[in-house]
């Protein structure tokens, strides 16, 4: 995106040095006066300054709408992934939890078993 910014820039700006340049020499090697010359070419530098300012805005505001696109269109993607991520992070939360809930009831009961067998086997060696 930069990269068609920076094309149009320099088309732009190859362009106005051209027309500045076609004029100059025009004007330079036209059969005139001097101080007309002078007085043309002043004129044109300020026709010519003025069509780069008017460029220069309508690039600037071509640069601004698409920054605009591009950064709605990131904050979009940022809210999705944001999102996603969330979801995910809480699925697995969830899941890590059963599986620890399952396997500590399992553990429990097993180490009861153990515990009551242990107590069966010591109170068998009593009698």
């Amino acid at each position: 995106m930069a990269k068609k910014g920076n094309n149009l820039t320099g088309v732009l700006a190859g362009l106005l040095a051209g027309a500045a340049a076609g004029v100059i020499l025009g004007m330079l090697y036209a059969p005139e006066e001097g101080k007309e010359t002078r007085k043309k070419l002043k004129k044109k530098a300020g026709e010519i300054k003025d069509q780069a300012v008017d460029q220069y805005g309508k690039v600037s505001e071509i640069a601004k709408d698409r920054y605009a696109d591009v950064s709605e269109k990131m904050k979009d993607q940022y809210q999705h992934i944001s999102s996603t991520f969330k979801d995910t992070a809480s699925t697995v939360a969830h899941t890590v939890k059963e599986s620890y809930d399952k396997y500590k009831d399992r553990a429990v009961d097993t180490a009861t078993s153990i515990a009551k067998d242990v107590e069966k086997k010591l109170d068998g060696m009593k009698s």
